[in-house]
Parts: structure tokens; C-alpha cells; sequence
């Protein structure tokens, strides 16, 4: 009895044996075809990669360039604040001197006219005060 289960412990150990080198070449061929899946899946991303790089750096550049245009818009537009505010000065000044002017033209008239106006009389009072 103790070689039959000997023989069926023999048999059962052959068997796994022969299971595990079964198993051991498919995974060798699975590994085989792991590699090969790698390195065609790596040929052909590398060109993809590679534009992908490109296309970051162009996007970098475009993206600074941008930066440079906005800094550029900002300083601008500031010019142009200042722009405005110096006409509303000058404009302000123009206007304080046209009322200034307007001011002391209607003042100036006012005063020969009323100085004429004194002349005449005391002139024509005394001319006809002296024949």
C-alpha cells in the first residue's frame, strides 16, 4: 500500500513538475511579447514625445510673449492716463484763463466806458464852461 501512494505521490509530483515548466514557458513567451509590445509602443510614441516637446516650448514662448505684450499694454494704457490727466490740466488752465480774460475784458471795458463817459462830461462841461 505504501508504494501506491509512493507511485500516485510520484506521479502527482511529476505532473506539477511538468505543469510548472508548461507554465514557466508561457511565461516566458508572455514576457517575449510583453518586450516587443514595449519597445513598438516606445518607437512609436518617441516622435510623438518629441512634438509634444516642441509644442510645450512653443506654448512657453507664446505664453512669455503674451506676459511681454500685457506688461506692454499696462505701461500703455498708464501713458495714456497720464496723457488725460495732463489735458484736463491743460484744459482746466485754458478755461481759468479764458474766464480770466473774459473777466477782466468786461472789466476793462467797463472802466473806459465809464472813464470815457467822465471824460466827455467833465471835457464837454468844461468847454462849454469856459467860452
Amino acid at each position: 500500500m505504501n508504494n501506491i501512494f509512493l507511485g500516485i505521490i510520484t506521479l502527482a509530483a511529476v505532473v506539477l513538475v511538468v505543469y510548472v515548466v508548461y507554465m514557466i514557458l508561457n511565461l516566458k513567451r508572455t514576457i517575449a511579447s510583453l518586450e516587443r509590445f514595449v519597445e513598438t509602443t516606445e518607437t512609436s510614441l518617441r516622435p510623438a514625445l518629441d512634438e509634444l516637446q516642441a509644442t510645450l516650448k512653443s506654448v512657453r514662448k507664446i505664453t512669455d510673449d503674451v506676459g511681454a505684450v500685457t506688461e506692454d499694454v499696462r505701461r500703455m494704457s498708464g501713458s495714456l492716463k497720464d496723457i488725460g490727466d495732463n489735458v484736463q490740466k491743460i484744459s482746466e488752465a485754458v478755461q481759468e484763463v479764458a474766464t480770466e480774460s473774459i473777466t477782466g475784458a468786461t472789466a476793462l471795458k467797463a472802466g473806459l466806458k465809464a472813464g470815457f463817459g467822465y471824460f466827455v462830461k467833465n471835457v464837454g462841461s468844461k468847454g462849454s464852461a469856459q467860452r
